[in-house]
């Protein structure tokens, strides 16, 4: 069961942007992540690769999480805002809920919720 410091902790590295090292912090070896019904990725070293080709991509990007954040027992429940400005200036707004199972201070499995449509970019305006 994570402690509340940890959890703040993890959700100060990704408000930072940090979203490559909170993987590496954070994340047993084993770790899975799933978008919504998809296959989930495994390990925590494809975790970080799949974080960093999508960071590469993005000119800028700001993550919000949206408190309160919910924690019972090995489970953690997060709302996130991610605002992306790709490389060609179009945006990508995606909110979505992420729901974690914690081994000690370490995420195991993580799946996100959130609507596909939103993954769509918008142009860059003219």
């Amino acid at each position: 069961m994570p402690t509340a410091e940890t959890v703040q902790r993890f959700i100060a590295r990704v408000e930072e942007n940090a979203h490559t090292e909170a993987i590496a912090e954070f994340y047993t070896d084993g770790a899975t992540m799933q978008e919504n019904q998809s296959p989930p990725r495994r390990g925590r070293d494809t975790l970080v690769a799949h974080e960093s080709k999508v960071m590469a991509r993005a000119k800028s990007l700001t993550s919000e999480c949206v408190r309160p954040v919910f924690i019972n027992g090995d489970h953690v429940a997060i709302r996130w805002i991610f605002n992306f400005v790709w490389a060609d200036g179009s945006t990508t707004r995606m909110e979505e809920m992420a729901w974690q199972r914690w081994e000690g201070e370490r995420i195991a499995e993580e799946t996100f919720f959130y609507d596909p449509a939103q993954r769509t970019p918008v142009p860059a305006k003219a």
